[in-house]
């Protein structure tokens, strides 16, 4: 088996686009941070700039409710990476110090309010809770923006054109739903006792969301190159719901919103979805889904080689690339080096992968681990077994 030499003939946007069609790459893409679900935790980002020796006192959150932050040029530029966050960032903010050496930039809507218990409470149409020495926030989903739906589209819009013209960084529009209320036990339960119901509240979100789609492909044009539909279906030990009842309840409404994108855009669509969900990857695929993420390989029934062998031409798996689970969290950095090195060899066949983890780095990671899992990522990016990977070697 032979590696090839790192040389690299494709801009990163090329190369994100080959490979979520299913056409040869130069080298595997590699993201960090382009969705709320493929990025890092806060601390973990602090500790990983400091462990680069890159400075720590510009770090900006992005996303309040799970801590994370807007992955900076510098650190996408260390690893390799292909991809970018698409938000404009805040009209106003505010620095806030949650603990100890760490300091962040947040949106000035958030107004942390330390309790006698410790605890960090955010108060926004709802409440939120950072416990004493806790990484992210849980109680209600809070929405941070400041700006109206159209103010906010427009400045979505000209950050989509900046990072257009000004960057070769492949981006997406994340703002969709698929249809599922993941986190309300008694919707699903409706799905069973009430399935009329549901379906009426799912053909009322379809128009919504078919407005939004058209509203986000006049505004932003060529600009993305994707979209992202956002619907957990499953748990570790397998999907939420019967594929069956998924298929009549859901399914028509995510392929109706997937055939007006495809029909009016050149947008991928993406899906993201945690869990055990083999048993439905094949409606999704029916639906129009081009992009499967997190591809969470630790749940069960989510072998990477049987995903990749049933469903590696039909779909692209973005994700999967290293363990978070069981081995970032836990391993050493050779143990996540070969765990990434397994994992991408498995995906990489025949193109249709991008390279990330599975969900999020969560906030304890050591960052030597991080880089570990970033580097070794590049690394393997570059070889093939007699070209098999959809890899481009030189000369070809």
């Amino acid at each position: 088996m032979n590696h090839i030499k790192h040389m690299e003939t494709m801009t990163s946007r090329q190369r994100v686009l080959n490979a979520i069609n299913h056409k040869p790459v130069d080298r595997v893409p590699i993201d960090l941070g382009m969705h709320y679900s493929t990025g890092i935790s806060a601390f973990a980002y602090w500790n990983l700039r400091e462990y680069l020796g890159l400075p720590t006192d510009n770090i900006e959150i992005t996303d309040m409710v799970q801590f994370l932050p807007r992955v900076q040029e510098d650190i996408l530029e260390r690893f390799h990476c292909d991809c970018m966050l698409l938000q404009p960032g805040w009209t106003n903010t505010r620095r806030w110090n949650p603990r100890d050496k760490y300091d962040f930039i947040i949106p000035h809507t958030a107004n942390p309010q330390l309790n006698s218990e410790g605890s960090w409470i955010v108060e926004r149409n709802g409440r939120m809770r950072m416990p004493h020495n806790g990484y992210f926030f849980d109680g209600d989903w809070l929405n941070f923006e400041d700006r109206s739906y159209e103010e906010s589209l427009k400045a979505m819009s000209k950050e989509a054109e900046r990072i257009y013209k000004e960057s070769n960084y492949f981006t997406s529009y994340i703002g969709f739903w698929g249809f599922f209320v993941d986190a309300d036990i008694e919707w699903q339960c409706k799905m069973l006792t009430d399935p009329e119901e549901i379906f009426e509240s799912n053909k009322r979100c379809l128009e919504d969301q078919l407005k939004q789609a058209a509203d986000v492909i006049r505004h932003m044009g060529e600009h993305i190159q994707g979209v992202w539909i956002n619907s957990d279906l499953g748990s570790q030990n397998g999907p939420l719901c019967r594929p069956s009842v998924y298929e009549e309840l859901c399914a028509p409404f995510l392929k109706k919103l997937c055939s007006f994108i495809h029909q009016n855009s050149d947008y991928r669509i993406f899906i993201h979805c945690c869990g055990s969900i083999k048993p439905l990857i094949p409606i999704l695929i029916d639906c129009g889904i081009d992009v499967l993420n997190p591809v969470q390989v630790s749940a069960a029934n989510m072998d990477p080689q049987e995903l990749k062998r049933e469903f590696g031409d039909k779909i692209a798996f973005w994700g999967g690339g290293c363990d978070t689970q069981n081995v970032l969290n836990l391993g050493s950095p050779e143990e996540v080096k070969s765990n990434v090195r397994k994992l991408v060899n498995i995906f990489k066949q025949n193109s249709g992968f991008v390279f990330n983890q599975i969900h999020n780095i969560m906030a304890d990671i050591k960052p030597e681990n991080i880089a570990a899992m970033l580097d070794t990522a590049y690394e393997e990016s570059f070889w093939c077994e007699k070209c098999r990977g959809g890899i481009i070697n030189e000369g070809d």
